[in-house]
């Protein structure tokens, strides 16, 4: 994984806690979704976008 691709899981892993606290609306998160997939431009990293690689329930870094 490149470092862009990290860059890009990091922010939108930041957004997707965002958007599950109710923080941002589904419109900001695609927007967001949007603007860091220009700047970062993943290969790979977009594929997994949708999946939370750091908090998947009980298999994560972090105890829930």
């Amino acid at each position: 994984m490149t470092q862009n691709e990290k860059l890009y899981q990091a922010t939108m892993t930041f957004a997707r806690t965002l958007l599950n606290k109710g923080l941002l609306t589904e419109e900001e998160y695609r927007q967001i979704d949007t603007k860091f997939t220009e700047k970062y431009a993943p290969t790979s990293g977009r594929l997994l976008s949708d999946i939370d690689l750091i908090n998947i329930e009980n298999r994560g870094i972090y105890d829930h």
